[in-house]
């Protein structure tokens, strides 16, 4: 693998990098490798506006090397969840520009995540009631989580050839609206069983057309968005994300190394800030994931590298000084210590994350974790 050229001394050799050494993308400069993964929360405000309590939130953890926001939709067609935040409207913007504020304030980074759920998602969230829209009619299993609880899954609606380019659109005015909000790049979502993951992946996609069959047509509809959101932004403010093992939202790929190995290699020639991807979980391992090693990924990609996927301070430390990752990011470990940063520097004791206040509710859970003494 090619090392980014930040990375590489006079001689051509890797230089020595750790967890806590800084990273420059561009003319962004991160004191850190110690990135907050994108968390959904569902804390929204009335019209999917982050509100004072967003704004709290994000403020303490401005010590990341770079904070990813939670998913966020580009577009009403794309919400799946409760309460989850977008980035199409005036009001969204002015929310998101006071917590791009309050990072900037303490000195910190952040990427808003640009979202479309497809088929994850249920007529009672979509405008007017409306099916779902997917690559394909393919309904997933399992159950959608509504303002009514749970409901099963519907079968989506295929898109048309006619109607991708007004979603592609939604995603660039998204990037737009996201630097009219102050922040300091974006980041695609291109995994979880996503759109663009849905678009990726034979189990999601059975098109017939320009955007089915071939892997070199099922990478067209997300690398045409990449395309769009590089109109917006330098490609040194636009990460990607992905999640080559993904079993979430009920996902498969008949051949996920061929598949996720040509989308990695493709995306070499677009010089991103840096290529996000999602390491084989537990629960994807209990659903039948054959996992990648992450070793395959630096092998194919040239640009800077970050790993997602239940990482340890000292198992993050071990992979960047290793040469696999340049940057780790960090779920629930971020959620439960502002400081992570910190935390791990220190080698302190760390806070145990509550599950039951993830998704949903008020302070507790979200803004009350306690930083180090």
């Amino acid at each position: 693998m090619t090392q980014p050229a930040s990375e590489r001394s006079a001689t051509g050799t890797p230089q020595e990098a750790d967890l806590f050494s800084p990273l420059t993308f561009g003319d962004l400069t991160l004191p850190n490798r110690v990135v907050m993964a994108p968390l959904t929360r569902n804390r929204a405000g009335p019209g999917f506006v982050p509100q004072a309590l967003n704004v709290e939130y994000y403020r303490q953890r401005a010590s990341a090397g770079l904070i990813i926001t939670e998913a966020t939709q580009v577009a009403p067609e794309g919400l799946g969840y409760p309460d989850t935040p977008g980035i199409y409207s005036d009001e969204q913007v002015a929310g998101w520009r006071r917590v791009t504020e309050a990072v900037h304030e303490r000195g910190g980074r952040v990427f808003l995540q640009l979202w479309h759920v497809g088929r994850i998602s249920h007529p009672s969230l979509q405008p007017d009631g409306q099916l779902p829209v997917a690559p394909s009619a393919v309904r997933p299993a399992g159950q959608a989580v509504t303002y009514q609880g749970p409901q099963d899954f519907v079968t989506p609606r295929a898109l048309t050839l006619a109607e991708l380019p007004a979603i592609r659109e939604q995603y660039r005015r998204g990037a737009e609206n996201a630097r009219a909000a102050g922040f300091d790049g974006v980041e695609i979502h291109n995994a979880n069983g996503y759109l663009l993951d849905q678009f990726l992946r034979d189990g999601t996609n059975r098109r017939t057309d320009a955007y089915g069959g071939a892997i070199e047509n099922r990478m067209r509809f997300p690398l045409e968005v990449l395309e769009a959101v590089l109109t917006v932004w330098p490609a040194q403010r636009v990460g990607l994300r992905l999640s080559p093992n993904g079993t979430m939202n009920d996902m498969s790929d008949s051949d996920p190394q061929a598949t996720f190995g040509a989308m990695i290699t493709a995306l070499n020639r677009y010089d991103l800030a840096y290529l996000h991807i999602v390491t084989a979980l537990a629960a994807d391992i209990r659903h039948g994931a054959h996992p990648i090693p992450a070793s395959a990924f630096r092998a194919l990609y040239n640009g800077r590298l970050m790993l997602n996927g239940e990482y340890d301070g000292a198992r993050a430390q071990e992979t960047v000084r290793g040469g696999l990752a340049d940057l780790i990011s960090f779920g629930r470990l971020f959620l439960a210590n502002p400081d992570l940063p910190e935390r791990l520097r220190r080698a302190a004791r760390l806070n145990d994350p509550d599950p039951t206040t993830f998704y949903g509710g008020d302070a507790r859970g979200y803004t009350d974790y306690p930083f180090m003494a």
